[in-house]
């Protein structure tokens, strides 16, 4: 791969987490960089970050949006790839990527998902494929699939919007404005704790906020909606 492939990593109160995946992003091949944006977190994951050794620590305003951006102007690949703490990539991502981009009309892409139990249990077990389903139908991806860009379409663009929700999906409706998009048949690993933990709920604003969201409605009505979304 001739691109230089960086990892952002926004993070707020990822103690339990951010270790594991500072560990595991570690032994992937291909990755350049990795740089964790930490919004203020108080429960050690900035003392985790600092310990790991495998990742630069950069602060920012609390907010996906503006850590990533924050993030992203620390990075040096050429092509950035924004994965959130609960998401495992690919062991062949660098690969993967690299093949969706050797087309010069790819502007950017994103994984499949698959969700898993991760450690709870109980029977919204078996309902968790629903969120799967998503990411192989919907046209824009969302910030659990791991979103990739190069990094002067990223620059270019103005990054992420400084949306409470769905900065993610804002910032693909520009991105798909620039060029194409590729969704990669591979799917990373997302926890389902969310889920889990309130399957009604989870299940209903899923799919019911991001229709509210494409047609209009405030992304601040739809965060109070929500409420907290890490």
């Amino acid at each position: 791969m001739t691109d230089r492939l960086s990892v952002v990593i926004p993070v707020l109160n990822e103690a339990g987490r951010i270790g594991g995946q500072l560990a595991r992003l570690a032994t992937l091949p291909g990755i350049h960089d990795i740089v964790v944006a930490d919004g203020g977190s108080t429960d050690g994951t900035v003392e985790i970050v600092r310990a790991a050794g495998t990742g630069r620590l950069v602060h920012a305003p609390a907010g996906r949006g503006p850590q990533m951006n924050v993030g992203a102007r620390a990075a040096t690949g050429t092509v950035l790839i924004f994965l959130h703490a609960d998401v495992e990539l690919p062991a062949d991502a660098e690969n993967l990527v690299a093949a969706a981009l050797s087309d010069p009309a790819i502007v950017g892409g994103a994984f499949r998902v698959r969700t898993v139990s991760d450690g709870f249990r109980g029977w919204p077990e078996k309902w968790l494929w629903l969120a799967d389903l998503r990411s192989r139908y919907a046209r824009l991806p969302y910030g659990d699939q791991a979103v990739f860009v190069r990094r002067e379409v990223f620059d270019r663009l103005g990054g992420f919007a400084p949306l409470p929700l769905f900065e993610d999906v804002e910032f693909a409706r520009r991105l798909r404005r620039a060029g194409r998009l590729r969704i990669l048949p591979a799917a990373v690993r997302v926890s389902g704790r969310r889920f889990m933990v309130r399957p009604y709920a989870s299940g209903v604003l899923m799919n019911l906020l991001p229709a509210l969201f494409r047609l209009g409605v405030p992304a601040t009505t739809l965060a109070r909606l929500y409420g907290q979304v890490r």
